[in-house]
This record gives C-alpha cells, structure tokens and sequence, in this order.
C-alpha cells in the first residue's frame, strides 16, 4: 500500500510537451526533478544525505525535488513530469524493460540524466544505460585524497572551481573512458593517490548531450560529508542545472587543442596590447578582464592559416561590450583589425547584428538559437569559432548561431591573428581557456556535418 501511494503522488496529471520533449506553456512553471536511488547490490549509506543535499539545492536554486525508491515510477506519463533525473548511487539492475523503454523514450524527448558515484554500478546489461552514465564502474581503492585536475571552466558544475581540486572520496576506476564521446569536466591525478588504474587519463566528471537528452555524471558522492563540502555542493548543484536547461554549457567531446591562453602569466608572453587600455590577470582563477579601451590583445605567437576551430569560455559582469577578431595582420594598431578582419561580438544589447554572436556589423547570429543558448552575465559561455578558407561559423555553449562566409576581396580569413577587445572603461568582460585546434580542409558539405571536437 505505501508504494501505491508513493506512485499516486508520483503520478499527476502528464505535462504537454513540445518537441524536444519541453514543458511547454503553464507547465512550466517550476522546473522538477526526481532522486531516484533504488539499490539491487552494494547501498550507500549517504544516500539520505544526498537526497537531503538535492532538496537543499532546489530549493535554493529554483527546482521543485521529488524521491523515490519505487521502480514503478517510470512510466513515461510520469516521467513527463520531470526535467531531470538523478540516479543517487543507485546499484544493479533496478528497472525492468518496461520501464527501461519508458525512460528511453523520456531522454529521447529532451529529458535530463544526473549519475552521481554509484549511478556508474548500474544496469550493466542494459547498453543504452551505459552511454547514458557515459562510463562503468570497475573498481575502486580506498577512500582517500586526491586531487582533481579541472578541465573545463565554463561548465557550471565546474566554474567555481580552480585549477586543481583537492578533496576525499572513494575514487572509481571505469571500464571505459568517456572522453571520445563526452566532455569531460574534471579528471584525477592519479599520481596524488594509490589505486588509479586508468593509465593516467582518469575522468571523474563529464556531461554529454545524448539521443536527444543531456548527460551529466560524477564520480563524487560516495561519503556522507561530501553533501556538506559547499564546494561539492556547487558542483553537483550546476551538474543539474545544465541537465534540466536552466544553465547552458558546451558538452560535445573536446580533444587535440591546443593552449593559448591557460591562465598564467606566462601564456600571455606570446600576447600583445594594441592601443589603449589592458588586460588584467587573475591568477587565482586564471581569467584576464578588460580594462579601458579602446585597444585590443592580440595573440602574436602564429599568424593563422586556412582551418582553425578557437574556443574560449568569456563572462560580462552586466551590459557589457567586447568581441573576438579573427582574420587581420600583425599591427600595434586595433584599427587595424576592425577595418581588415571580422570581429565575433559580445554585447547584451544592441542592434541584432551588432549583439553578441554577431559579425559585427555584417551578419547577425540567428537570435532564436542565440538566445536559448545564452548563459546570462555573470554567467561563463563557451564560443567556437571555425574558420574554414572564406567560412566563418560560430558555436555558443555548443549550440551553432552563425553561418558568414566572406565576399569582400579587401578582406581575408584564410589567413591572420587573432585577438580579444577591451572596449572601453565602462566595459568589463572577462575570458578564460583559449584554444586553438587546426583542422583539415573540408568540403562544404563535409565541414557543415563535422562535430565540434
């Protein structure tokens, strides 16, 4: 009878949906998710503190959080309900084929997946399962120390963190590694504890958009303490915000880039300041931020040729105003740069081709996508930037916004630097992480359909 009553007030009325599987209309009015930590092997004894910990961060978030250990709650009625859920360290094989097929169809409708630890022990026999998770657990040491080496900064499970995060848990070693189809976030040093088995290539936390759903997973959350170690919380509180679409993030896979900016003083020796104002270096969490203007830092280690994908993660504090140049000469002048080459805007408010994901003043970026993919200020976005011979393509938060092939036979993007705008004294827009990753020439077609990676 209790778990007919828990069904029952699982249950309600379904939501409409639109496609993608999104609450549509006056259901929208909360985002829900559900902690599921059904157990058929090994029980985690801070399951109740992390269901606990996940109210907290709903209700200081803005997400209404149901519980349950009841299987029967996956029935795809139901399961509208919900934006995401969390497998708390759930073990084993804890649903049937019917409701495997009915959270299927839920992911495959834009629903949300949160794995924290033991989520990684379960369903092994289930393969759709796996690529969700990302990664199976295989084996792990005793708990200890370790420390986390962060990898992406933009992700907000992982923002707030530094260049390495040092914390204890117990540290599980996968069958797999997830990189080639997920983002990883975090990784371990395996050399800062004993135990390690993943040949020094150990991710720890990732996410992933995945048959029409998003992906998210830690490995953290074994210990009880961990739902009272704020840094954690934070982490596990942005993993499902991403996974319900309240915060938007870059997660396709992201391998062979290079650094060009990593945070360090050192990394801006190869940068130079063109006309007034600077940059100014945090080192403690590796950003630089604009001041004054109108100038430009630009990168002077190597003129770009043909096919380049550029990453780098960027947040404004407010109505704030900057952009990326791509394609223009070496010159101490910043003028030079807006008259020969192209500049990605950033701007919250302006004329649609003068905004940010713009070509200033030449293309504007499609304001739908643009907008559904923007992290708001004070919030990090991601842009790629794809230069491809004349074809200039731009990504946000891994969404693609704008298609501007160049024409003007003054200009060229098959060649030049690249740079960063301090606009002006009332501006102030920071980056972090700059990347760069040469590409193969590619057709048209070829180079339309090639992932982000």
């Amino acid at each position: 009878m209790g778990a007919a009553l828990l069904i029952a007030g699982l249950s309600g009325p379904a939501v409409s949906q639109g496609a993608g599987g999104e609450r549509t209309g006056a259901d929208r009015v909360k985002d829900r998710v559900l902690v599921f930590s059904k157990t058929a092997g090994f029980r985690h004894d801070s399951i109740p503190e992390g269901i606990a910990a996940v109210r907290e961060l709903g209700a200081a978030n803005g997400f209404a959080v149901d519980a349950t250990e009841d299987a029967r709650a996956f029935t795809s009625r139901n399961l509208a309900r919900y934006d995401a859920v969390v497998f708390m360290s759930t073990t084993g094989d804890v649903l049937d084929r019917t409701q495997q097929r009915a959270f299927e169809r839920y992911v495959e409708r834009g629903g949300g997946y949160v794995g924290v630890h033991a989520a990684a022990d379960t369903e092994y026999d289930w393969p759709f399962y796996g690529g969700l998770a990302g990664a199976y657990f295989h084996s792990h040491p005793a708990i200890q120390s370790a420390t986390v080496d962060v990898e992406d900064h933009a992700h907000p499970a992982t923002a707030h963190l530094g260049a390495t995060w040092e914390r204890t848990d117990e540290w599980y070693n996968y069958r797999s590694n997830p990189r080639a189809q997920a983002r990883v976030l975090a990784s371990l040093d395996e050399s800062s504890y004993t135990g390690g088995t993943m040949n020094g290539d150990h991710p720890i936390a990732w996410c992933q958009e995945y048959e029409g759903g998003r992906a998210f997973y830690t490995g953290g959350g074994h210990t009880k303490e961990s739902y009272t170690e704020p840094a954690f919380l934070q982490h596990l509180a942005g993993g499902i915000r991403w996974a319900i679409g309240a915060a938007q993030a870059d997660c396709r896979p992201e391998n062979g880039y290079r650094s060009l900016f990593d945070g360090t003083a050192e990394s801006l020796a190869a940068w130079k300041q063109a006309g007034p104002g600077t940059f100014e270096l945090n080192a403690d969490d590796g950003t630089i931020t604009s001041s004054g203007g109108m100038g430009m830092l630009w990168y002077a280690g190597t003129e770009l040729k043909s096919s380049y994908s550029l990453k780098l993660d960027w947040r404004m504090s407010g109505d704030d105003n900057s952009g990326v140049f791509v394609g223009f000469p070496a010159s101490d002048d910043p003028w030079s740069a807006v008259n020969n080459g192209y500049e990605i805007q950033i701007d919250a408010t302006d004329a649609p081709d003068r905004t940010t994901g713009s070509v200033y003043s030449f293309r504007s970026a499609d304001i739908k996508k643009r907008d559904h993919a923007l992290n708001p200020p004070g919030e990090w976005n991601t842009y790629e930037i794809r230069v491809e011979g004349e074809r200039l393509r731009i990504w946000l938060n891994g969404v693609k916004i704008n298609d501007f092939t160049n024409t003007d036979p003054a200009r060229s993007l098959k060649d030049g630097h690249i740079g960063i705008q301090n606009h002006g004294a009332d501006d102030e827009v920071s980056f972090r992480n700059v990347r760069i990753k040469e590409l193969p020439t590619r057709t048209s077609a070829t180079a339309d359909s090639a992932p982000g990676n």
